[in-house]
């Protein structure tokens, strides 16, 4: 895509889009519309999705899990779950927690194995949301927005909207 569009000015398709196309680096994405800048600025702003927390992420909640029967797992789990440091034994089939596990505590940094343990046990930790770093317009002109929040934070969508308004 950076191609397309040009990585220099003298390979540019349209004035400034090789300021866009050095912005295209690891999961970045564009979006062609008519709207207005404050209208895809809000809704980006106010836009999120539930996801699971991955290693590295920061606990928003305490998580334990009461020593019994693991039903919603099948029997060949068992090995996994043990590995991933679950007190785990298996009963006439059934895989048993022999007892309780905290999973993790909230405000402590994620390790991968709780991760894969919060997402077996379907818990989703973290928001996906998406940043607009910058915006390109038919006239030519090139403007790009920062951003102060970290990505372990709860983003605050007013927050965001005043420094994308003051910068």
């Amino acid at each position: 895509m950076a191609l397309a569009l040009g990585k220099s000015i003298e390979t540019e398709y349209r004035e400034n889009l090789h300021k866009l196309s050095a912005q295209l680096r690891g999961q970045a994405g564009l979006l062609f519309t008519n709207k207005t800048k404050e209208e895809v600025l809000k809704y980006f702003n106010e836009f999120y999705a539930p996801d699971f927390a991955r290693s590295g992420n920061i606990a928003t909640q305490d998580v334990d899990i009461d020593a019994g029967p693991l039903t919603n797992f099948s029997h060949s789990m068992e090995p996994q779950l043990r590995q991933l440091g679950l007190p785990t034994s298996l009963n006439r089939g059934v895989i048993t927690l022999t007892k309780d596990y905290q999973v993790c505590k909230q405000g402590e940094k994620l390790s991968p194995e709780q991760s894969r343990i919060l997402k077996l046990f379907g818990n989703m930790m973290a928001e996906f949301r998406i940043t607009m770093e910058g915006m390109w317009s038919n006239d030519g002109s090139w403007e790009v927005f920062t951003t102060t929040k970290s990505l372990n934070q709860t983003a605050d969508p007013q927050k965001d909207e005043e420094e994308i308004e003051d910068s």
